[in-house]
C-alpha cells in the first residue's frame, strides 16, 4: 500500500546539492539553486521543469529525469517521461462542480470505512472561478447585467450552493463567486503568485488548470496548460502528471508593431503562423529584442491563445515589464520582490542576448502585421482586412438558398429590410484574450465614440453584448467616459463571464432567426474571442469570424461581412455624408493617452479586496456547514456518484477481461464531444426522458454541461452525441448499438450497457487512430466507465484522455502499426477476451496482451506508461487509490 498523500512542498532529498537559502530583505526561503545545475542554454520554461523535478526528488526516476534535462540537447525530446507536480490547480465551474463531486463522494466514502472525512481535501491550493454559467439573454438595455444575472442564479442557485458549501468545508479549496470575471482575466491580474512561499520554500507558480486556456498566465512569466477534470482531480489529490520531456519551440521576436495593427492581429498572425509550422504537443517560448517591446497586456493576449495554434504552452519569461505589470495591479510589494530576486537568482529572468538552444525556431517581424479577422470556422484560419469582403464570399455554398441571395425581408421596429447572406447577426466584445487588453478595449470605445459623434447607429439585426473579462474594464470606460458611446451602439455590459465565446450566446433576434429557418439566410458572427468552431457561437450561425474589439464594433455598424471595411462606408452619417472606417478609427496616440489617463492601480486593488466574498446574492446563498455534503435525492443538477459504492481497503487483483461485448466500434479521430456531447439534452434522449421522468420540462433541461454534477443524466449522454457513427449498429447516427443478449437488436447505448451491466457481461470499446481528441473532459472517461466499459482497444489515443480513462480504472489497450480493428477483420460482434493482466499484480508490466475477439486473435499493448497509472489502474482508478492511501493510516473497523 502506498503511503498517503501529503502536501510536502519539497521532498528530503537532495542528490545533486542544489538545496540552497535565498535572502529577500528580512526573509530567509529555502529553494533549488537550478543556476548550478542547468546548461545556460537550457530554455527558461525547461528551468521551471527542472526546479519542479530537483524538489520533488524520490529516487531512481526522479534522478533520471533531472539528468536528462541537466544533459539537455534540443535533439532529445520526448525520450524521458518526467512527473510534474503543479503548485495549485485552477477550475471553472464547468468541471469545477464534478470535481467538487468527487470529493464530497470521497468524503462519503472515507466516513464509511471508519475514517475521518474532513481528510479528504485538496492538497494544494485548488481555486475556482465561476465565470462559465452565465449567458447572454438580455442584450442591448441598461438592465441587462441584472437581467442576465438573475437568470443565472435562478439556473445555478443549486450549483452555486454546493460551490459555496465547498468553500466554507474543504481546506485549500477557494471560490471566486460569479460576476467577478473570467478565470483567466482575474488570474493574470490577482491570482497569479508568479512565485510561490509555502512552509519555508519558495518556487515557481506552475498553475495547472482545467480550462485549455489556462496559458494565458504564460504571459506572467508562470508556466501552465489545461488539463482534464480527472487529472486535475489527481493533482489536488496530491498524485503528478505524467508527461514526456517537450520539445520547445522558440518563436524570435522582433521589430515593433505598426500603426494601426492590434494585439489581436498579432495573435492572429502568431495562430497562422504556428498552426503552420507546427507546435501540437510542444512548448512555445517567445524571446528576442520584440519582447522586451510587447507589454504583458499583450503578451498574455497571445499566451491565451496557445490552445489554437496547437501548444502546450507559450511562455514569456519575466522581465522589467512582468515586474511593472505586478506592480500595477496591486499586489504586494514584497511578493513583487521576491518574484525579482528568485527570477534574477535562477537564471529565469529573460536576458535578450542569452545563447538559449530551442528544439526549433520560428521567427516573426512585428512590422509585417497587418489588420486582420480569422474565420469563419477556424481560428487559424487568418484573413487580412484588405480580403475579408472576398474570403467571405468564397466561403458561401454556391447557389442561393430560397432567395435568401437576393435579401431576405425582415421587418424590425416597423421598418422593413432586406438580409442577404453574411449578414451580422451576433457582434460580441467577449472572452479572455482581448478584454485583458486595455489598448484593444478602449480603442473599441473610442471608435464607438467617433462613431456616435458621426451619426452612426448598429443595425437593427445584430446582438450586441459586451462581456468583459474583469470589473477593471468598466472602471476604466467610466473613467474615460467611454460607456455611454458604447451603449449608444447596443453594446450595454451583458455580464462579467466567456458568454459569446464558448458559447453562452443566447437566441438571435427573433427575427432573424426566422429568416434563417425559413430561407436557409447564412448569418454571420464577430466575436473578439477565442474560439470560432462551427456550430460553437451560436447554434443558427454559420459563419464566425475573431476580431478586434474595435472591429466587432465596426462590423455591428455596417451590419454585414459583405463588405470592405477599407474602401466602403459603414454608413452614412448625421450629415448626409458617408463614414469610412478610417475616417473613425482612433490614432494610437490617442489609444496610449487615454490608457495611460484611465488606468489606476487603485482600480485593481478595489475590485480584488474582497475577491471570494460575492455580491448580495452568494452571500445569500444557504449552503450547508458539514464535514459531509446532505445530498438532496430530489435533485437533478447534484447527485452522489457510486464511483466509491462498496469500497474496500484493499484493491481486488487485477484480473483478465473475459467475455466482454463491444458496446461501441468507432474510426478515426473520435472526439471526446462525441463520447460525452456538451450541447443541449434532446427531449428524445436517454438523459432527456430521464428529466422528463423527474419531471423537468424540455426548457429546464439546461446542458449536459451544466448538469456535469449529475452521474444519471451524463452517464445516459455518454455516446449519444446526435452525430456519432457506431458501427455495431451499421446505418445509424446518434447514441444505438445493438444489445447482442437480447438478438441483437438496435437500441440506445445507455440501454445495452445496463443490460450487459445487470447480467454481469464486461463490455469494451474499440476505436481507429487519435482517440479521445478535442477537449479534455472528465465524463468522456466517467460516463463509460459507470456504463461498465472495462477496456478501449484503440490505434492511438489523445494524451489527456489515455490518462483520464486510467484515471477511472478503464485500461487503455493499443492495435499494433497496421493491425486496426478494420485491417484485422472486427465487425463489432464478437465477443471478447484479454488475457495477461494478472502479471500486474506481481508489478510487471506486461508489453502485450492477448485479445481474442471471435475468431481472431491478435496483440495489444498496455497504454499504463507510468508506474503511477499502473497503481491507479490497479486501485480502479485515482480517487479509490488516494482514499485507500488516506485509510492507511486509519485503524480498521472490523477488518473491512
Amino acid at each position: 500500500m502506498s503511503s498517503a498523500p501529503t502536501a510536502t512542498v519539497a521532498s528530503e532529498h537532495d542528490a545533486f546539492g542544489t538545496r540552497a537559502t535565498l535572502r529577500v530583505g528580512d526573509r530567509r526561503l529555502l529553494f533549488h539553486r537550478v543556476a548550478d545545475l542547468a546548461p545556460a542554454h537550457l530554455p527558461y520554461s525547461l528551468k521551471i521543469v527542472l526546479e519542479n523535478l530537483l524538489r520533488h526528488q524520490d529516487g531512481a526516476d526522479s534522478a533520471a529525469a533531472v539528468r536528462a534535462l541537466a544533459d539537455w540537447r534540443p535533439d532529445r525530446a520526448g525520450q524521458q517521461v518526467l512527473e510534474l507536480r503543479p503548485a495549485r490547480v485552477f477550475l471553472h465551474d464547468t468541471n469545477g462542480v464534478p470535481a467538487l463531486v468527487d470529493l464530497a463522494a470521497m468524503r462519503d466514502a472515507m466516513a464509511g470505512l471508519g475514517g475521518d472525512p474532513s481528510r479528504v481535501n485538496p492538497l494544494i491550493p485548488a481555486e475556482l472561478v465561476v465565470d462559465h454559467s452565465v449567458i447572454a439573454e438580455v442584450f442591448g438595455r441598461p438592465d441587462a447585467l441584472a437581467r442576465n444575472t438573475e437568470i443565472e442564479y435562478e439556473r445555478n442557485r443549486e450549483r452555486y450552493r454546493f460551490l459555496k458549501w465547498g468553500q466554507k468545508s474543504l481546506r485549500n479549496f477557494t471560490v471566486v463567486p460569479p460576476g467577478t470575471g473570467i478565470m483567466h482575466q482575474v488570474n493574470v491580474e490577482h491570482l497569479a503568485r508568479v512565485v510561490m512561499v509555502r512552509d519555508g520554500w519558495a518556487f515557481p507558480d506552475v498553475c495547472l488548470g482545467t480550462d485549455s486556456h489556462t496559458t494565458m498566465v504564460n504571459g506572467l512569466g508562470v508556466l501552465g496548460w489545461g488539463i482534464g477534470g480527472i487529472e486535475a482531480e489527481a493533482a489536488m489529490l496530491g498524485q503528478s502528471i505524467a508527461m514526456p520531456l517537450p520539445p520547445v519551440v522558440g518563436v524570435r521576436l522582433h521589430g515593433r508593431l505598426p500603426p494601426g495593427a492590434t494585439a489581436t492581429d498579432l495573435v492572429l498572425t502568431i495562430t497562422e503562423l504556428l498552426r503552420g509550422h507546427g507546435v501540437v504537443a510542444k512548448f512555445v517560448e517567445f524571446h528576442g529584442p520584440g519582447v522586451a517591446a510587447l507589454p504583458v497586456a499583450d503578451r498574455v493576449t497571445i499566451a491565451n491563445m496557445s490552445p489554437e495554434y496547437g501548444s502546450t504552452c507559450a511562455l514569456f519569461p519575466i522581465d522589467e515589464e512582468t515586474v511593472r505589470y505586478l506592480r500595477f495591479t496591486g499586489r504586494d510589494a514584497d511578493q513583487v520582490a521576491l518574484v525579482e530576486a528568485y527570477a534574477k537568482e535562477q537564471g529565469m529572468w529573460h536576458d535578450p542576448e542569452a545563447p538559449t538552444a530551442f528544439t526549433e525556431e520560428v521567427e516573426l517581424d512585428l512590422s509585417a502585421v497587418v489588420p486582420s479577422i480569422a474565420g469563419p470556422r477556424r481560428p487559424q484560419d487568418r484573413v487580412p482586412l484588405t480580403a475579408a469582403k472576398s474570403a467571405f464570399r468564397a466561403s458561401l455554398p454556391p447557389g442561393p438558398a430560397d432567395g435568401a441571395a437576393s435579401g431576405v425581408p425582415v421587418v424590425l421596429d416597423g421598418t422593413e429590410h432586406r438580409l442577404g447572406h453574411g449578414a451580422v447577426a451576433l457582434a460580441a466584445i467577449t472572452s479572455c484574450t482581448n478584454t485583458s487588453n486595455p489598448a484593444v478595449m478602449v480603442a473599441a470605445g473610442l471608435l464607438a465614440r467617433n462613431a456616435v459623434a458621426r451619426g452612426l447607429t448598429r443595425r437593427p439585426w445584430v446582438k450586441t453584448t459586451l462581456s468583459p473579462g474583469s470589473r477593471v474594464v468598466m472602471d476604466y470606460y467610466a473613467k474615460a467616459d467611454l460607456t455611454r458611446h458604447l451603449e449608444a451602439l447596443g453594446f450595454h455590459l451583458a455580464g462579467f463571464g466567456c458568454m459569446t465565446c464558448i458559447g453562452a450566446s443566447g437566441a438571435l433576434v427573433d427575427e432573424v432567426s426566422r429568416a434563417v429557418r425559413d430561407h436557409g439566410l447564412t448569418v454571420a458572427a464577430v466575436l473578439s474571442g477565442n474560439r470560432n468552431f462551427e456550430g460553437r457561437i451560436q447554434p443558427e450561425v454559420a459563419l464566425n469570424y475573431l476580431a478586434s474589439p474595435p472591429l466587432v464594433v465596426a462590423y455591428a455598424i455596417a451590419g454585414t461581412m459583405d463588405i470592405d471595411l477599407l474602401t466602403e462606408p459603414l454608413g452614412t452619417g448625421s450629415d448626409g455624408r458617408p463614414v469610412h472606417l478610417r475616417d473613425i478609427w482612433p490614432s494610437d496616440a490617442e489609444i496610449r493617452e487615454v490608457v495611460a489617463s484611465s488606468l489606476e492601480p487603485e482600480m485593481f486593488a478595489r475590485r480584488y479586496t474582497d475577491v471570494f466574498g460575492g455580491d448580495e446574492r452568494w452571500r445569500g446563498l444557504d449552503a450547508p456547514e458539514s464535514d459531509t455534503f446532505p445530498w438532496d435525492e430530489a435533485s437533478t443538477y447534484i447527485r452522489r456518484p457510486p464511483y466509491l459504492d462498496g469500497l474496500t481497503r484493499r484493491p481486488k487483483p487485477a484480473e483478465d477481461i473475459v467475455g466482454a461485448r463491444i458496446l461501441v466500434k468507432l474510426g478515426d479521430s473520435v472526439t471526446t464531444d462525441h463520447m460525452s456531447p456538451p450541447g443541449a439534452i434532446p427531449p428524445a434522449s436517454p438523459a432527456g426522458r430521464h428529466l422528463s421522468g423527474l419531471g423537468v420540462t424540455p426548457d429546464r433541461f439546461n446542458t449536459y454541461a451544466s448538469r456535469r454534477g449529475n452521474h444519471e443524466v451524463m452517464m445516459r449522454g455518454a455516446f449519444a452525441n446526435v452525430r456519432l457513427r457506431n458501427q455495431v449498429a451499421p446505418g445509424t447516427e446518434g447514441g444505438y448499438t445493438r444489445d447482442f443478449l437480447n438478438g441483437g437488436k438496435v437500441t440506445s447505448i445507455y440501454e445495452a450497457a445496463l443490460s450487459y451491466r445487470d447480467a454481469g457481461v464486461p463490455t469494451v470499446v474499440v476505436a481507429g487512430a487519435a482517440y479521445g481528441t478535442g477537449s479534455s473532459r472528465d465524463w468522456a472517461a466517467k460516463g463509460p466507465a459507470l456504463l461498465g466499459v472495462k477496456a478501449v482497444i484503440a490505434e492511438s489515443y489523445e494524451r489527456i484522455h489515455r490518462s483520464n480513462l486510467v484515471g477511472m480504472g478503464i485500461l487503455p489497450l493499443q492495435f499494433r502499426p497496421g493491425e486496426g480493428a478494420d485491417a484485422l477483420g472486427l465487425t463489432g460482434e464478437e465477443t471478447v477476451t484479454v488475457t495477461g493482466l494478472a502479471a500486474l499484480n506481481d508489478g510487471v508490466v506486461p508489453p502485450y496482451v492477448t485479445v481474442n475477439a471471435g475468431d481472431v486473435t491478435f496483440k495489444a499493448q498496455v497504454r499504463l506508461d507510468t508506474p503511477r497509472e499502473v497503481e491507479h489502474y490497479l486501485h480502479g482508478g485515482v480517487m479509490p487509490y488516494v482514499l485507500r492511501a488516506l485509510l492507511a493510516s486509519s485503524p480498521a473497523p472490523g477488518g473491512a
